[in-house]
């Protein structure tokens, strides 16, 4: 055999390179939330927190993932929710048919009825957390967004219907916005919608020529929603429509203006919009947005209603039912919009450490800083072997993180058992030192 064969077969082989994997990124309309931005949810999820305690309403929080039934059975079959928007899929464990909730009222209900809720009385509930409906992605429309929504269970008289609409409005208040208005309506009762929508289907049908094909396929399934029409052409024909108004009862009449009179002694503004419904089957009697016009076409910001007969729908025991949902990322686009978000949060203090031997004592005294409620920052190395960096280069990124103030924990200042405070903000870098010993209470004093 040929040596020089024999030896080139024996020789290691280079590993094989290989394809570097494609990025991965995150689904089209469900968005990476990143700081600072996330600071200003935390902020406007703080104020919603401390209203609803102010009003007495308690958080609930209902898993993401719900039964299909659930939300066919709630929101109705012919809703464009259930036929278009939902993500549904089956369980490959057991063959269930599950959905990512497309909203929570009816998980609120559902809720409330397995655990038997309303056997010590009615409940004011509030949540907070993300739904998913598949639609095309803008402005202030995503596949994956987040609500902010508030339910009073058990309540049959407008008062409560007042309250909740008072309860949004002062939420609009404490956040400073403007160009918002409420619109308002009531859709009645069964028989009365059902007579209403017999005559508005025949008044539709006298002018089946100027109606789209969405409208068309909605006549005989949902014909109320072809009067939230956004199609130009059809303005006029839902202007002529048979108005709701005129087939309610005197009860449905009494709840109404009882209402009314309740927002008019709390100050509320409103006008009445007799085209105004909502997307969802289980509304009946009271229904209201506040709306703007500074978000374009993505003018709702918030909407509810009354939903009385959704409980027994869910299988519990008939009991009365109001509440709103409000959309966080229109809020804080109209915040944006209005110049009203908060200004990105800093720590209070950036620790300088020139040595890495110092670590022991910075922790020990940040720890105590940060016990006392202070705002800290540390500077850390970039990576292993490169150190902490220059006194320079640690001061530059003191400034570049927002910080008021450096602590510095050099060498000679250790050895004296003391620490140099620096400020960074008033333009002279005054500083000074101060002992270890009691650095919590001389940081505090500083902060104040």
């Amino acid at each position: 055999m040929d040596a020089d064969k024999t030896s080139q077969s024996q020789a290691p082989q280079a590993p094989a390179k290989t394809a570097k994997p494609a990025a991965l990124h995150a689904v089209k309309g469900m968005n990476d939330l990143l700081p600072p931005a996330s600071a200003q949810w935390e902020w406007l999820e703080d104020k919603v927190r401390v209203l609803m305690q102010r009003f007495a309403y308690r958080n609930l929080r209902t898993p993401i993932v719900e039964p299909t039934a659930l939300f066919v059975r709630g929101l109705g079959e012919v809703t464009d929710i259930v036929e278009k928007e939902m993500y549904s899929f089956e369980d490959r464990l057991n063959g269930e048919h599950l959905t990512l909730r497309p909203e929570a009222t009816a998980g609120v209900v559902r809720a409330v009825v397995e655990h038997n809720m309303l056997y010590e009385g009615p409940k004011r509930l509030y949540y907070l957390g993300p739904m998913f409906r598949h639609e095309r992605p803008q402005r202030g429309r995503y596949r994956q967004f987040h609500q902010v929504g508030a339910e009073a269970l058990g309540f049959a008289g407008p008062e409560i219907d007042a309250e909740l609409i008072v309860l949004a409005q002062s939420l609009w208040q404490e956040l400073g916005l403007r160009d918002v208005r409420l619109e308002l309506n009531s859709l009645g009762q069964p028989p009365e919608r059902l007579a209403h929508r017999q005559a508005l289907i025949a008044y539709l049908e006298q002018h089946i020529d100027v109606l789209d094909e969405e409208a068309k396929r909605r006549l005989h399934t949902n014909p109320l929603r072809i009067l939230d029409t956004k199609n130009p052409a059809m303005q006029a024909v839902a202007e002529g429509a048979p108005k709701l108004m005129d087939f309610l009862g005197e009860a449905s009449l009494a709840h109404f203006n009882t209402l009314r009179a309740l927002l008019d002694a709390s100050g509320v503004s409103y006008t009445i919009n007799p085209r105004l419904v909502r997307g969802m089957d289980y509304y009946n009697l009271t229904v209201f947005e506040f709306v703007t016009q500074s978000l374009g076409s993505q003018g709702t910001i918030c909407g509810g209603g009354r939903y009385d007969y959704l409980i027994e729908q869910i299988g519990g025991k008939p009991a009365p039912a109001v509440g709103w949902a409000l959309g966080v990322e229109r809020v804080l686009e109209l915040l944006k919009e209005q110049d009203l978000l908060p200004t990105a949060t800093h720590a209070d203090v950036y620790a300088i450490v020139p040595d890495a031997s110092a670590m022991p004592v910075v922790f020990e005294a940040l720890h105590a800083l940060r016990s006392q409620g202070v705002s800290v920052q540390m500077h850390a190395g970039a990576g292993e072997g490169l150190g902490l960096g220059s006194m320079k280069s640690q001061f530059k990124k003191a400034d570049a993180s927002g910080a008021r103030f450096a602590l510095i924990f050099g060498a000679d200042e250790l050895a004296r058992q003391e620490v140099t405070w620096k400020s960074l903000r008033d333009g002279q870098g005054q500083q000074e030192t101060t002992p270890l010993e009691g650095l919590a209470t001389f940081v505090t004093k500083r902060l104040s």
